[in-house]
């Protein structure tokens, strides 16, 4: 087959028959045209290449998708083209409404100033109720809790014995529990 002598219709049907050479003929006769529409409508080089490739890999899919009684090649080709396009910009103009809400309810949330205030408030309440333990109940808890050390570790930093350690921690978060409530703050977690 001559394929550059080959009316379109005559080479859609070598690409059903999947002779690549009708393929190639087909793009150079009309993939110019359908890449510029795409670069028109997407503004992008990148995009309008990848909507190219998806037009002419979905001729080669399905070459029977043409119907040469309903208008030519090249219009078939570039109402595709146009349609994808159109479908890409959607896509985009969905992620970027998507982005725009997310930010803008990231922005209003109600985890603002008023939580972090609170945040502080307390940070700042557990402080002051852990300097109020006597020292041989506040350093254990520090090291454990702040530090990131084991209990076994702790004691080898105090010079104690282990379970003495680990009964100051629990003696020592019980009494801050109840400074804590005192001080109008229900402690939850962390054993306390």
């Amino acid at each position: 087959m001559d394929v550059e002598q080959a009316s379109d219709a005559n080479l859609v049907v070598a690409v059903g028959r999947w002779y690549e050479p009708a393929l190639a003929e087909v793009y150079r006769r009309h993939g110019g045209s359908v890449h510029a529409l795409a670069r028109r409508i997407l503004r992008s080089e990148a995009a309008a290449e990848e909507v190219t490739q998806e037009v002419f890999l979905d001729l080669w899919r399905a070459p029977e998708k043409f119907d040469a009684q309903r208008g030519t090649l090249r219009s078939f080709l570039l109402a595709r083209t146009h349609g994808k396009s159109v479908d890409v910009v959607r896509a985009e103009e969905s992620r970027r409404k998507r982005e725009d809400r997310t930010v803008r309810e990231t922005a209003t949330a109600p985890y603002d100033i008023d939580h972090e205030v609170w945040d502080l408030a307390v940070a700042e309440q557990v402080r002051d109720a852990l300097v109020a333990l006597p020292d041989e109940l506040r350093q254990p808890i520090e090291l454990a809790y702040f530090g990131c050390h084991t209990y076994r570790e702790v004691a080898t930093m105090l010079d104690e014995p282990e379970g003495t350690v680990k009964s100051r921690i629990r003696s020592g978060l019980g009494r801050l529990r109840v400074n804590l409530i005192e001080r109008g703050i229900e402690p939850a977690g962390a054993g306390l």
